[in-house]
Protein backbone atom coordinates (compact mmCIF):
# COMPACT_ATOMS: atom_id res chain seq x y z
CA UNK A 1 0.00 0.00 0.00
CA UNK A 2 1.26 3.50 -0.81
CA UNK A 3 3.12 5.21 2.06
CA UNK A 4 5.47 7.70 0.34
CA UNK A 5 4.92 11.42 1.00
CA UNK A 6 5.38 12.30 -2.70
CA UNK A 7 2.11 12.62 -4.60
CA UNK A 8 2.09 10.00 -7.41
CA UNK A 9 1.10 10.82 -10.98
CA UNK A 10 -1.10 7.73 -11.10
CA UNK A 11 -2.87 5.62 -8.50
CA UNK A 12 -4.00 2.08 -9.30
CA UNK A 13 -6.38 -0.20 -7.48
CA UNK A 14 -5.53 -3.77 -8.45
CA UNK A 15 -8.40 -6.25 -8.09
CA UNK A 16 -7.36 -9.88 -8.64
CA UNK A 17 -10.52 -11.94 -9.03
CA UNK A 18 -10.77 -15.49 -7.64
CA UNK A 19 -8.82 -17.83 -9.89
CA UNK A 20 -6.97 -14.94 -11.56
CA UNK A 21 -4.05 -15.64 -13.89
CA UNK A 22 -0.72 -14.83 -12.23
CA UNK A 23 1.17 -13.96 -15.43
CA UNK A 24 -0.68 -10.74 -16.38
CA UNK A 25 -1.04 -9.74 -12.71
CA UNK A 26 2.67 -10.07 -12.00
CA UNK A 27 3.61 -8.47 -15.32
CA UNK A 28 1.40 -5.42 -14.80
CA UNK A 29 2.43 -4.97 -11.16
CA UNK A 30 6.15 -5.31 -11.80
CA UNK A 31 5.96 -2.72 -14.59
CA UNK A 32 4.39 -0.31 -12.10
CA UNK A 33 7.09 -1.16 -9.58
CA UNK A 34 9.93 -0.34 -11.95
CA UNK A 35 8.31 2.97 -12.88
CA UNK A 36 7.54 3.80 -9.26
CA UNK A 37 10.83 5.43 -8.32
CA UNK A 38 14.22 6.52 -9.64
CA UNK A 39 16.04 3.35 -8.62
CA UNK A 40 14.81 -0.17 -7.94
CA UNK A 41 13.57 0.13 -4.37
CA UNK A 42 9.89 -0.55 -5.08
CA UNK A 43 8.92 2.83 -3.62
CA UNK A 44 5.59 4.18 -4.81
CA UNK A 45 6.68 7.71 -5.64
CA UNK A 46 5.58 8.33 -9.25
CA UNK A 47 2.82 5.72 -9.37
CA UNK A 48 1.10 3.93 -6.53
CA UNK A 49 -0.78 0.66 -6.31
CA UNK A 50 -3.04 -1.01 -3.76
CA UNK A 51 -4.40 -4.55 -3.78
CA UNK A 52 -8.18 -4.44 -3.41
CA UNK A 53 -10.35 -7.38 -2.43
CA UNK A 54 -14.02 -7.89 -1.76
CA UNK A 55 -13.05 -9.03 1.72
CA UNK A 56 -9.91 -9.18 3.86
CA UNK A 57 -7.54 -12.10 3.53
CA UNK A 58 -6.02 -13.62 0.41
CA UNK A 59 -7.14 -14.24 -3.16
CA UNK A 60 -5.98 -17.48 -4.74
CA UNK A 61 -4.78 -17.50 -8.34
CA UNK A 62 -5.37 -20.22 -10.93
CA UNK A 63 -1.96 -21.66 -10.05
CA UNK A 64 -2.78 -21.88 -6.34
CA UNK A 65 -0.47 -19.02 -5.37
CA UNK A 66 -2.28 -16.41 -3.25
CA UNK A 67 -2.07 -12.62 -3.07
CA UNK A 68 -2.80 -10.71 0.14
CA UNK A 69 -5.64 -8.19 0.06
CA UNK A 70 -4.58 -4.78 1.39
CA UNK A 71 -7.90 -2.94 1.41
CA UNK A 72 -11.61 -3.67 1.04
CA UNK A 73 -14.31 -1.36 -0.37
CA UNK A 74 -15.13 -0.17 3.17
CA UNK A 75 -11.56 1.12 3.59
CA UNK A 76 -11.24 3.44 0.58
CA UNK A 77 -12.64 6.28 -1.49
CA UNK A 78 -12.61 5.31 -5.14
CA UNK A 79 -12.21 8.93 -6.23
CA UNK A 80 -8.67 8.85 -4.82
CA UNK A 81 -7.65 6.45 -7.61
CA UNK A 82 -7.26 6.80 -11.37
CA UNK A 83 -7.69 3.17 -12.45
CA UNK A 84 -9.32 0.05 -11.09
CA UNK A 85 -7.64 -2.92 -12.80
CA UNK A 86 -9.45 -6.26 -12.73
CA UNK A 87 -7.54 -9.48 -13.38
CA UNK A 88 -9.61 -12.41 -14.63
CA UNK A 89 -8.80 -16.09 -14.79
CA UNK A 90 -8.88 -19.03 -17.18
CA UNK A 91 -12.63 -19.62 -16.87
CA UNK A 92 -14.77 -16.93 -18.46
CA UNK A 93 -17.99 -18.36 -17.08
CA UNK A 94 -16.62 -18.49 -13.52
CA UNK A 95 -15.51 -14.87 -13.81
CA UNK A 96 -18.87 -13.86 -15.29
CA UNK A 97 -20.67 -15.57 -12.40
CA UNK A 98 -19.04 -13.16 -9.96
CA UNK A 99 -21.31 -10.33 -11.14
CA UNK A 100 -23.72 -10.38 -8.14
CA UNK A 101 -20.75 -10.16 -5.75
CA UNK A 102 -18.80 -7.42 -7.53
CA UNK A 103 -21.53 -5.35 -9.21
CA UNK A 104 -21.85 -2.71 -6.46
CA UNK A 105 -18.08 -2.33 -6.07
CA UNK A 106 -17.58 -1.81 -9.79
CA UNK A 107 -20.52 0.53 -10.26
CA UNK A 108 -19.47 2.64 -7.26
CA UNK A 109 -15.95 2.98 -8.67
CA UNK A 110 -17.25 3.94 -12.13
CA UNK A 111 -19.68 6.46 -10.62
CA UNK A 112 -16.77 8.16 -8.85
CA UNK A 113 -14.84 8.60 -12.10
CA UNK A 114 -12.42 5.71 -11.83
CA UNK A 115 -11.45 4.18 -15.17
CA UNK A 116 -12.17 0.45 -15.26
CA UNK A 117 -9.52 -1.81 -16.78
CA UNK A 118 -10.30 -5.45 -17.55
CA UNK A 119 -7.44 -7.87 -18.13
CA UNK A 120 -7.90 -11.36 -19.51
CA UNK A 121 -11.44 -12.66 -18.87
CA UNK A 122 -12.36 -9.81 -16.51
CA UNK A 123 -14.17 -8.26 -19.50
CA UNK A 124 -16.89 -10.89 -18.99
CA UNK A 125 -17.49 -9.54 -15.48
CA UNK A 126 -17.73 -5.93 -16.66
CA UNK A 127 -20.13 -6.98 -19.40
CA UNK A 128 -22.26 -9.00 -16.97
CA UNK A 129 -22.44 -5.94 -14.69
CA UNK A 130 -23.63 -3.75 -17.58
CA UNK A 131 -20.49 -1.64 -17.54
CA UNK A 132 -19.36 -2.06 -21.16
CA UNK A 133 -22.40 -0.53 -22.85
CA UNK A 134 -21.25 1.86 -25.57
CA UNK A 135 -17.64 0.67 -25.38
CA UNK A 136 -15.41 -1.57 -27.50
CA UNK A 137 -13.47 -4.40 -25.89
CA UNK A 138 -10.33 -6.42 -26.59
CA UNK A 139 -10.78 -10.12 -25.84
CA UNK A 140 -8.28 -12.98 -25.75
CA UNK A 141 -8.53 -14.79 -29.08
CA UNK A 142 -9.46 -18.07 -27.39
CA UNK A 143 -12.58 -16.48 -25.86
CA UNK A 144 -13.65 -14.15 -28.65
CA UNK A 145 -16.36 -16.46 -30.02
CA UNK A 146 -17.71 -17.01 -26.51
CA UNK A 147 -17.81 -13.28 -25.76
CA UNK A 148 -19.49 -12.40 -29.05
CA UNK A 149 -22.17 -15.02 -28.45
CA UNK A 150 -22.81 -13.89 -24.87
CA UNK A 151 -22.72 -10.14 -25.57
CA UNK A 152 -23.54 -9.57 -29.25
CA UNK A 153 -24.17 -5.83 -28.75
CA UNK A 154 -20.68 -5.11 -27.40
CA UNK A 155 -18.20 -4.52 -30.25
CA UNK A 156 -15.09 -6.71 -30.09
CA UNK A 157 -11.84 -5.42 -31.57
CA UNK A 158 -10.28 -8.50 -33.10
CA UNK A 159 -6.61 -9.35 -32.73
CA UNK A 160 -5.70 -6.36 -30.57
CA UNK A 161 -3.54 -6.69 -27.47
CA UNK A 162 -5.47 -3.98 -25.67
CA UNK A 163 -8.11 -1.33 -26.31
CA UNK A 164 -8.33 2.08 -24.63
CA UNK A 165 -11.87 3.37 -25.09
CA UNK A 166 -12.45 6.31 -22.78
CA UNK A 167 -13.23 5.20 -19.23
CA UNK A 168 -13.16 1.52 -20.23
CA UNK A 169 -9.91 -0.20 -21.03
CA UNK A 170 -9.43 -3.85 -21.87
CA UNK A 171 -6.44 -6.13 -22.39
CA UNK A 172 -6.34 -9.64 -23.82
CA UNK A 173 -4.07 -10.80 -20.98
CA UNK A 174 -0.71 -12.54 -20.75
CA UNK A 175 2.36 -10.41 -21.36
CA UNK A 176 0.18 -7.82 -23.13
CA UNK A 177 -0.40 -6.51 -19.59
CA UNK A 178 3.12 -5.06 -19.77
CA UNK A 179 2.31 -3.26 -23.02
CA UNK A 180 -0.86 -1.79 -21.55
CA UNK A 181 0.94 -0.69 -18.37
CA UNK A 182 3.59 1.09 -20.46
CA UNK A 183 0.92 2.94 -22.43
CA UNK A 184 -1.00 4.06 -19.33
CA UNK A 185 2.20 5.18 -17.61
CA UNK A 186 3.42 7.03 -20.71
CA UNK A 187 0.24 9.08 -20.88
CA UNK A 188 0.64 10.33 -17.31
CA UNK A 189 4.33 10.05 -16.47
CA UNK A 190 6.05 10.41 -19.86
CA UNK A 191 7.63 7.87 -22.16
CA UNK A 192 10.98 7.74 -20.39
CA UNK A 193 9.51 6.75 -17.05
CA UNK A 194 7.07 4.35 -18.71
CA UNK A 195 9.92 2.48 -20.38
CA UNK A 196 12.00 2.26 -17.20
CA UNK A 197 12.72 -1.30 -16.16
CA UNK A 198 11.94 -3.05 -19.44
CA UNK A 199 15.56 -4.17 -19.78
CA UNK A 200 15.41 -5.59 -16.24
CA UNK A 201 12.30 -7.50 -17.26
CA UNK A 202 14.19 -8.75 -20.34
CA UNK A 203 11.66 -7.06 -22.62
CA UNK A 204 13.05 -5.48 -25.80
CA UNK A 205 10.35 -2.91 -26.39
CA UNK A 206 6.64 -2.36 -25.73
CA UNK A 207 4.24 -3.49 -28.43
CA UNK A 208 1.44 -1.38 -29.83
CA UNK A 209 -2.16 -2.42 -29.31
CA UNK A 210 -2.28 -3.54 -32.97
CA UNK A 211 0.78 -5.80 -32.72
CA UNK A 212 0.24 -9.11 -34.51
CA UNK A 213 1.52 -12.17 -32.68
CA UNK A 214 4.21 -13.93 -34.68
CA UNK A 215 3.30 -17.19 -32.97
CA UNK A 216 -0.09 -16.99 -34.71
CA UNK A 217 1.32 -15.83 -38.03
CA UNK A 218 4.01 -18.46 -38.63
CA UNK A 219 3.00 -20.11 -41.89
CA UNK A 220 1.57 -23.56 -41.40
CA UNK A 221 2.09 -26.59 -43.62
CA UNK A 222 -0.56 -25.42 -46.08
CA UNK A 223 0.91 -21.99 -46.73
CA UNK A 224 -0.66 -18.57 -46.27
CA UNK A 225 -3.87 -19.32 -48.16
CA UNK A 226 -4.71 -22.18 -45.82
CA UNK A 227 -3.62 -20.10 -42.81
CA UNK A 228 -5.90 -17.27 -43.90
CA UNK A 229 -8.75 -19.71 -44.42
CA UNK A 230 -8.26 -21.16 -40.92
CA UNK A 231 -8.31 -17.66 -39.42
CA UNK A 232 -11.59 -16.98 -41.23
CA UNK A 233 -13.01 -20.30 -40.05
CA UNK A 234 -12.32 -19.22 -36.48
CA UNK A 235 -13.83 -15.77 -37.06
CA UNK A 236 -16.91 -17.16 -38.84
CA UNK A 237 -17.46 -20.11 -36.53
CA UNK A 238 -21.02 -19.07 -35.66
CA UNK A 239 -21.97 -17.94 -39.17
CA UNK A 240 -23.73 -19.80 -41.95
CA UNK A 241 -20.93 -19.11 -44.43
CA UNK A 242 -20.15 -21.96 -46.78
CA UNK A 243 -16.90 -23.59 -47.82
CA UNK A 244 -17.38 -22.09 -51.29
CA UNK A 245 -17.55 -18.62 -49.74
CA UNK A 246 -14.40 -19.34 -47.75
CA UNK A 247 -12.58 -20.43 -50.87
CA UNK A 248 -13.71 -17.31 -52.69
CA UNK A 249 -12.54 -15.13 -49.79
CA UNK A 250 -8.97 -16.43 -50.13
CA UNK A 251 -9.22 -16.27 -53.94
CA UNK A 252 -8.87 -19.96 -54.71
CA UNK A 253 -11.06 -22.56 -56.44
CA UNK A 254 -13.00 -25.02 -54.31
CA UNK A 255 -11.12 -27.97 -55.83
CA UNK A 256 -7.73 -26.40 -55.09
CA UNK A 257 -8.99 -25.43 -51.63
CA UNK A 258 -9.68 -29.05 -50.69
CA UNK A 259 -6.46 -30.20 -52.36
CA UNK A 260 -4.43 -27.83 -50.15
CA UNK A 261 -6.22 -28.94 -46.99
CA UNK A 262 -5.78 -32.61 -47.81
CA UNK A 263 -2.09 -32.08 -48.49
CA UNK A 264 -1.48 -30.08 -45.32
CA UNK A 265 -3.97 -31.53 -42.82
CA UNK A 266 -5.15 -34.82 -44.32
CA UNK A 267 -8.82 -33.77 -44.49
CA UNK A 268 -11.04 -31.61 -46.65
CA UNK A 269 -11.69 -27.98 -45.75
CA UNK A 270 -15.23 -28.90 -44.66
CA UNK A 271 -13.95 -31.68 -42.38
CA UNK A 272 -11.33 -29.36 -40.88
CA UNK A 273 -13.94 -26.69 -40.10
CA UNK A 274 -16.29 -29.26 -38.55
CA UNK A 275 -13.49 -30.53 -36.33
CA UNK A 276 -12.59 -26.97 -35.30
CA UNK A 277 -16.17 -26.38 -34.21
CA UNK A 278 -16.35 -29.61 -32.23
CA UNK A 279 -13.02 -28.87 -30.55
CA UNK A 280 -14.46 -25.51 -29.52
CA UNK A 281 -17.51 -27.27 -28.06
CA UNK A 282 -15.25 -29.71 -26.20
CA UNK A 283 -13.17 -26.88 -24.71
CA UNK A 284 -16.27 -24.97 -23.62
CA UNK A 285 -17.86 -28.03 -22.01
CA UNK A 286 -14.66 -28.77 -20.11
CA UNK A 287 -14.05 -25.18 -19.01
CA UNK A 288 -17.43 -23.51 -18.53
CA UNK A 289 -20.86 -24.03 -17.02
CA UNK A 290 -22.71 -22.43 -19.92
CA UNK A 291 -25.66 -24.28 -21.40
CA UNK A 292 -25.33 -26.50 -24.44
CA UNK A 293 -27.77 -24.16 -26.21
CA UNK A 294 -25.44 -21.18 -25.76
CA UNK A 295 -22.43 -23.19 -26.88
CA UNK A 296 -24.40 -24.40 -29.90
CA UNK A 297 -25.06 -20.77 -30.84
CA UNK A 298 -21.32 -20.12 -30.75
CA UNK A 299 -20.77 -22.58 -33.59
CA UNK A 300 -23.95 -21.84 -35.52
CA UNK A 301 -25.92 -24.97 -34.61
CA UNK A 302 -29.63 -24.40 -33.88
CA UNK A 303 -30.53 -27.93 -32.71
CA UNK A 304 -28.91 -28.96 -29.41
CA UNK A 305 -29.98 -32.58 -29.81
CA UNK A 306 -28.14 -32.69 -33.13
CA UNK A 307 -25.07 -31.17 -31.49
CA UNK A 308 -25.28 -33.75 -28.70
CA UNK A 309 -25.21 -36.50 -31.33
CA UNK A 310 -22.15 -34.96 -32.96
CA UNK A 311 -20.38 -34.72 -29.60
CA UNK A 312 -21.21 -38.33 -28.75
CA UNK A 313 -19.97 -39.52 -32.12
CA UNK A 314 -16.74 -37.51 -31.96
CA UNK A 315 -15.77 -37.91 -28.29
CA UNK A 316 -17.53 -41.14 -27.33
CA UNK A 317 -19.63 -39.57 -24.57
CA UNK A 318 -22.53 -37.21 -24.07
CA UNK A 319 -22.00 -33.48 -23.51
CA UNK A 320 -23.01 -33.97 -19.85
CA UNK A 321 -20.42 -36.72 -19.38
CA UNK A 322 -17.76 -34.60 -21.05
CA UNK A 323 -18.58 -31.71 -18.71
CA UNK A 324 -18.40 -33.99 -15.65
CA UNK A 325 -14.95 -35.07 -16.76
CA UNK A 326 -13.87 -31.43 -16.80
CA UNK A 327 -15.28 -30.83 -13.30
CA UNK A 328 -13.52 -33.93 -11.97
CA UNK A 329 -10.23 -32.85 -13.55
CA UNK A 330 -10.43 -29.43 -11.84
CA UNK A 331 -11.21 -31.01 -8.46
CA UNK A 332 -8.25 -33.40 -8.50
Amino acid sequence: MHTDAVSPDLRFLLLPLPGFAMLPFGSFLDKLRFAGDEEDYSRQRYCAWTILGQQAGHVESSSGAAVRVEVTPADIRYRDYDYLVLFGGRSASATEALAPTYRKLLRDAAAQGVKLVSIDNACFLLAACGLLSGHKVAVHWRHEVEFRASYPRIPVVSEQLYCIDGARISCAGGLAAIDLAVELLARACGRTRALKGLADMLVDEPRSSLHQLKSRETPGPGGRQVDRAIALMREWMASDRTIDQLAGQVDISRRQFDRLFRASHGVTAREYWAEMRLRHVEWRLLNSSHSLALIADEIGVADTSYLAKLVRKRFGMTPAALRRRGVQARET
